[in-house]
């Protein structure tokens, strides 16, 4: 196989059998992931995305997405069963067939395409691609195995497999314990809902949009016919789209009306629409031109008012200092694995624990921006510990103008259910249980509350 790699014997066989473009653009795509650590947004976005995916018309683009999205979240599961039906595993140059089987695999087992479609595509796809022509055979075989074998088979692999790579699996374990780590890697295996943050009157959007509200005060919808923006509200701003995990942080900044507030990592805008719902004087920080126009744009539809600022934090130097700063700090997104389960696969452990190094430079310039006695709600979407709950323990040790403030029970009662022993709120997937997955769950979220000592 290693004559096969060389770069004149990539260019694959055209061939115009209906539906096999998709399938390969799915199983480049995939590769783009999993070899390159490449995020799947950025390779299906459709302005600048992969030019491939961007050569596909509308429904092609749909399959294609669920099709990695489906691949990526259940990537361990399909890895087992097709191991299972080797002598031997493939050689780790192989990657091309692997990816293949994957996206074969992908439909036969979650999504509704026949299973002959499936297999035929796949061998197709297979004979076209000199990598992995003599190959075809064994995904023919492979695949239609694993399609007769599927109504037992699945539910035995579901069973047993933890649904991440064994380093994640690991730190999952370690921090949360083996019995609350496998409820939050069951929760991956299921797409999260759409969650709604409403202006007023969650009950009556609730009934509106046939969806209901949560016991945190957002609205979720289990399921929509068509764009989100085409649902009754978007236009006129009365609701925008934010996990509700994601609505926490600003809600528990409490009474902030008439208070000059920092939102400084604050594209694509809903903590800013929060704040600034709030009656809060919002200054709006966010570092990359394109995203801060995004932002204006989104303030500009919920007729929502903040002052947008494009700069670096780190060179963010404001006139007067603030009452309060909101830090929703950038983080290896691990708490949001069941929207985006590309993130298994695109980040390390390294990038956690570099992640965690720049969390803490922004809390420390953080605490420079805001008045003696004034207070700081930082934030993120990352389950592991060394992003929030450690990286806060030391930042508390060797920062001496920081000190906590923690939440007390019942101050806010719609995160009682969160609040860890040093009163800070953490979220995960396996929290809002329902028996129906499409009702429940929510991201993985760290918040803690601090004070800017005087």
């Amino acid at each position: 196989m290693k004559g096969a790699r060389t770069k004149p014997q990539h260019t694959e066989t055209h061939d115009d059998t209906p539906g096999l473009t998709a399938r390969r653009v799915a199983a480049r795509l995939l590769g783009a992931v999993i070899d390159t650590k490449t995020p799947l947004d950025g390779l299906t976005d459709g302005e600048h995305g992969h030019p491939q995916y961007r050569a596909l018309d509308a429904r092609d683009r749909g399959l294609v997405r669920a099709i990695l999205t489906t691949a990526l979240r259940h990537r361990m599961a399909i890895q087992a069963l097709i191991d299972a039906r080797l002598d031997r595993k493939l050689p780790s140059n192989a990657a091309a067939l692997n990816h293949i089987l994957h996206v074969g695999a992908a439909q036969l087992l979650f999504l509704d395409v026949p299973d002959s479609a499936a297999v035929d595509l796949a061998v197709t796809h297979a004979k076209g691609d000199p990598r992995t022509r003599r190959f075809a055979n064994l995904v023919n075989a492979i695949l239609r195995e694993i399609g007769r074998r599927k109504e037992r088979a699945l539910p035995a692999v579901l069973a047993k497999t933890a649904e991440a790579p064994d380093w994640f699996a690991e730190r999952l374990d370690a921090a949360y314990g083996p019995d609350r780590a496998r409820a939050i890697l069951d929760m991956h295996r299921h797409e999260a809902a759409i969650d709604l943050t409403v202006k007023s009157d969650s009950e009556g959007w609730a009934e509106k949009l046939g969806g209901f509200v949560l016991p945190t005060g957002s609205v979720r919808l289990t399921s929509i016919e068509g764009p989100v923006s085409e649902l009754s509200g978007f236009a006129d701003g009365e609701w925008w789209v934010q996990d509700a995990a994601a609505a926490l942080p600003a809600r528990l900044m409490g009474d902030i009306s008439g208070l000059r507030v920092a939102d400084i990592c604050a594209a694509p805008g809903g903590k800013t629409a929060q704040l600034a719902q709030s009656g809060a004087r919002v200054v709006a920080v966010e570092k990359v031109p394109n995203r801060a126009k995004r932002l204006a744009g989104n303030l500009e539809r919920l007729k929502l008012d903040a002052e947008i600022v494009v700069a670096d934090l780190f060179e963010h130097k404001p006139d007067a200092l603030y009452d309060a700063v909101l830090l929703d700090a950038p983080c290896s997104s691990t708490g949001t694995i069941r929207r985006h389960p590309d993130v298994l696969w695109t980040k390390t452990p390294e990038d956690i624990a570099r992640l965690a190094g720049l969390q803490r430079r922004m809390l420390d310039h953080a605490a420079t921006l805001v008045k003696p006695g004034g207070m700081i709600l930082f934030c993120n979407c990352s389950l592991d510990p060394e992003e929030g709950e450690a990286m806060i323990a030391t930042a508390l040790q060797e920062n001496a103008k920081l000190e906590r403030m923690p939440f007390a029970a019942g101050e806010f009662p719609i995160v009682d259910g969160f609040l860890d022993v040093d009163g800070a709120v953490r979220t995960t997937p396996a929290g809002l249980p329902d028996q129906d997955p499409k009702r429940a769950g929510l991201d993985g979220f760290y918040a803690v509350r601090l004070r800017v000592k005087g």
